[in-house]
């Protein structure tokens, strides 16, 4: 059984994918609680469904792109199961995790998107490192959320420490919604001689930041 918050069809709206019809199913739960997060309903409520039941709703989407979501999705174990069965249907899977759960054992066909905490968001002592070292080149790619400058300094040094220019296959910079001046982010990163990216929530753009199902 997973426990679901919504299941949807939209745009992605962030990652190298930004733009491609996607399937998402949201999973409920996440035991983190960034101080900036945008998804908070799904910390506690969702239904109860069998995976066949989420898999059911997936199809008649008709979306062969499809995230896996939350919330954390990977705190509920049987997440990785889904994720195998998705996998098995030759959908293109996107795993959005917060980094605090282990990667390990996720099935190898799915894209991993690893969101590593930054100090602003209040949860950086929960990151778990070594999901770092498991990214692949051809796959995976890894997010940092900055809130401020310190954030961007913050996430500079965990790119060159990890190596994550080669590690992953897209290093990708998004800035807390609202609380940081974009263009003073994007001379930040122009100037940093870094291959990174800066992303914006397409999403949020087209809907509005309270949007849900989007």
């Amino acid at each position: 059984m997973l426990r679901v918050t919504e299941i949807f069809r939209s745009i992605q709206g962030e990652s190298t994918h930004a733009g491609r019809p996607c399937a998402f199913v949201r999973l409920t739960g996440c035991p983190m609680r960034c101080v900036w997060c945008d998804s908070a309903y799904t910390f506690t409520g969702g239904e109860r469904m069998t995976i066949d039941q989420v898999l059911e709703q997936v199809r008649a989407m008709g979306c062969r792109l499809v995230e896996v979501t939350g919330g954390e999705p990977l705190a509920q174990r049987e997440a990785f199961t889904f994720v195998e069965r998705l996998c098995d249907e030759n959908y293109e899977v996107l795993v959005e995790t917060g980094g605090f759960i282990s990667t390990e054992g996720l099935d190898e066909r799915a894209h991993v998107i690893l969101d590593v905490k930054c100090p602003a968001s209040g949860e950086v002592e929960r990151n778990h490192w070594a999901n770092l070292e498991r990214l692949r080149a051809d796959k995976d790619e890894i997010k940092f959320v900055v809130a401020d400058e310190a954030d961007w300094k913050f996430a500079r040094e965990v790119i060159n420490r990890y190596d994550l220019e080669r590690r992953a296959r897209a290093v990708l910079i998004s800035p807390v919604w609202t609380t940081i001046d974009l263009k003073e982010m994007a001379d930040w990163i122009s100037g940093s001689g870094m291959n990174v990216r800066m992303q914006l929530q397409m999403h949020k753009t087209i809907w509005g930041v309270e949007a849900r199902g989007v």
